[in-house]
């Protein structure tokens, strides 16, 4: 698999797999034991998908922009990743539980589209960064 196709859907695996750690867990939380409980609602869990999420990201927007040249869904990217990283650093204590899950879900799917997109105008352009 090409580096470039590998890493948009990568990016968008993580960026999946946060929106739905962010959704899913108080319904785990509340259906589990305890001790799971707290490893699945740990802020660390959060800022280790963000710390894989934002160089992998930004490696496939590069290597995307490298192969066809289109800046035009990169800002919506940036900007994703930006509310992801306010999201793990405002934290509940600032924004609290709602405000945090609102800006991650929003951050996630501002993330996804732009690496869907990315890969879209990649595979139209005709590189050779995808698969054929």
């Amino acid at each position: 698999m090409k580096t470039q196709l590998f890493t948009d859907k990568f990016a968008m695996t993580l960026s999946t797999v946060c929106l739905v750690h962010c959704l899913f867990a108080p319904s785990l939380i509340i259906l589990s034991y305890s001790a799971i409980s707290m490893s699945l609602e740990s802020e660390l869990i959060h800022k280790v998908i963000l710390f894989l999420t934002i160089p992998v990201s930004l490696l496939a927007l590069s290597l995307g922009y490298k192969n066809h040249k289109s800046m035009s869904f990169i800002p919506i990217g940036i900007i994703g990743l930006v509310i992801l990283v306010l999201a793990v650093v405002a934290g509940e204590s600032l924004i609290g539980q709602n405000g945090e899950l609102v800006m991650t879900m929003l951050g996630s799917i501002l993330v996804v589209y732009c690496h869907y997109k990315n890969y879209q105008i990649c595979k139209q352009s005709n590189c050779d960064c995808h698969e054929t």
